[in-house]
């Protein structure tokens, strides 16, 4: 079983001088899950190398038992830092394909070229595709095979536009993946804030926030 997770390359909150990139606790829990499942994780990112991680997700009361366990993990962090490519890969060497969020992806991997194509031909190779919190902003330019939206009529869910509002970044993020997603057609539904929520419709898998991470990635193995 090999499973491909795409990270961004993407550091900067818009035009507010701050930092961001992927969220800690949405890369660690998935990578563990897939890893005690026996699995055999690529990374990869747009530029390759380490992906900026998003300090706030490096704050204290962000941590879990996934991210304390990354840090004790000198090969896990080996791999992060060396990430492939993302151009360099193709759906055909792999399995399933699992985006973790943050708010990095809204600016880079939703307008990535190589992601869209990717994740296209994992779905037109009937291939799960999973994203959580930020991350299904990268379902933004993806299409199927007769050109429609990949998320139309589909149930979908991601990071809610109340808690874009609770950590403050409506008007700062490019795009609110709720609001995207409902105008590509997408059946968006949410939980509560904070809470867990995950869609599986097809092949697609998608999480609402950080909370969601663990059972994202749950749901991507258990369509493997």
């Amino acid at each position: 079983m090999k499973i491909l997770m795409v990270l961004t390359s993407h550091d900067q909150l818009g035009d507010t001088g701050n930092k961001t990139g992927f969220w800690l606790e949405e890369f660690a829990a998935p990578y563990y899950i897939f890893k005690d499942a026996g699995a055999e994780i690529t990374l990869v990112s747009p530029k390759g190398g380490q992906p900026p991680l998003d300090p706030k997700s490096d704050d204290p009361d962000a941590q879990t038992d996934a991210t304390r366990r990354f840090r004790d993990d000198r090969e896990a962090q080996q791999a992060l830092a060396n990430t492939e490519r993302l151009a360099d890969v193709k759906a055909e060497d792999f399995d399933g394909v699992f985006y973790p969020g943050g708010h990095g992806p809204l600016w880079d991997l939703a307008e990535d070229r190589d992601s869209v194509a990717l994740i296209e031909s994992f779905i037109g190779a009937d291939k799960p595709v999973a994203a959580v919190c930020h991350a299904p902003g990268v379902l933004r330019h993806v299409n199927t095979a007769n050109g429609e939206p990949l998320v139309s009529g589909r149930k979908v869910t991601g990071f809610s536009n109340s808690e874009e509002e609770a950590v403050g970044l409506t008007d700062v993020v490019p795009f609110l993946v709720e609001d995207m997603l409902r105008q590509k057609g997408g059946h968006y539904s949410s939980g509560d804030d904070w809470s867990s929520h995950v869609l599986t419709d097809g092949l697609l898998i998608t999480g609402q926030n950080p909370a969601s991470s663990e059972d994202t990635a749950r749901a991507l193995l258990k369509q493997l």
